[in-house]
């Protein structure tokens, strides 16, 4: 084994310690474990959050795996460089696009049916929920994480790397956004998730934002449970939960709305 060999997680125990956790050990690949592949600068940033809950049950019961190929093992020269300046000038560094050519080499070998390959970008399309749906369908994904200025074009061209964005704003790097979009991802693979219905009636689920939610007490600070919900009878909950959704989709989020309006309009 090389120094380049990406380091996986999955199936492993997890406890509590002051130290970042292990999960990243070398192991053989699951066969048939969907698989998260992240390209990074910053390994040691995973699994993260995703080691915790439901996910990171998930990830050591064997339901789903990760793979990172760290970037700076591919680097140029006795530093391992992988950057350089913007051709043509400007500030700011570049991810070279021999040294970005490698990793997903390598990630592209031991990738195992159809993982679809993606930049993390501001100017890429906005990630959603059914993008999170397509990517589960699949069996995995290999995510590419950006830093300084962006990596060079001509990778994205060659490679034909599709551009997804977690939102109208700049982060420093790619990887809080890729742990964002694998969470969102995993939740969704079978058996992941308790209760199989908690995805379907959750926000954007039926195109609609998600229902108000109550439990116990029954009254808190003065403030009652709606006398529905308490009344058993489970059309009439259904409909009430139905028309909040509507209500609040239609307050909060007119481009949901309209695009639910449509949908409903073909049915």
């Amino acid at each position: 084994m090389t120094d380049k060999t990406p380091k996986a997680a999955g199936r492993k125990s997890i406890s509590a310690t002051l130290k970042p956790r292990e999960l990243m050990t070398d192991r053989p690949a699951l066969a048939n474990a969907w698989t998260a592949q992240i390209i990074t600068l910053f390994p040691q940033a995973f699994p993260g959050v995703l080691g915790e809950s439901l996910t990171g049950k998930a990830l050591q019961d064997g339901l789903w795996q990760l793979q990172t190929y760290d970037l700076r093992q591919y680097g140029i020269g006795k530093h391992r460089n992988v950057d350089d300046t913007p051709t043509g000038g400007g500030a700011g560094m570049v991810l070279r696009a021999d040294v970005l050519e490698q990793a997903i080499i390598a990630a592209r070998a031991s990738a195992r049916g159809a993982v679809p390959l993606i930049y993390l970008s501001p100017r890429g399309r906005r990630f959603d929920q059914a993008m999170a749906r397509d990517w589960a369908r699949a069996d995995g994904v290999t995510l590419l994480c950006g830093r300084f200025e962006g990596v060079d074009e001509r990778v994205l061209q060659h490679f034909d790397i599709a551009e997804v964005s977690l939102g109208d704003f700049v982060m420093t790097g790619g990887e809080i956004a890729a742990q964002a979009m694998i969470d969102a991802t995993i939740r969704l693979l079978p058996g992941v998730l308790g209760n199989a219905e908690s995805a379907v009636e959750e926000s954007f689920g039926a195109g609609l934002l998600e229902h108000p939610q109550y439990t116990k007490p029954a009254e808190w600070q003065g403030h009652p449970v709606p006398e529905v919900l308490l009344s058993g009878n489970h059309a009439k909950i259904a409909d009430w939960r139905r028309a909040q959704a509507e209500r609040i989709t239609k307050d909060r989020r007119p481009d949901l709305w309209a695009a639910y309006e449509a949908a409903a309009s073909k049915d």
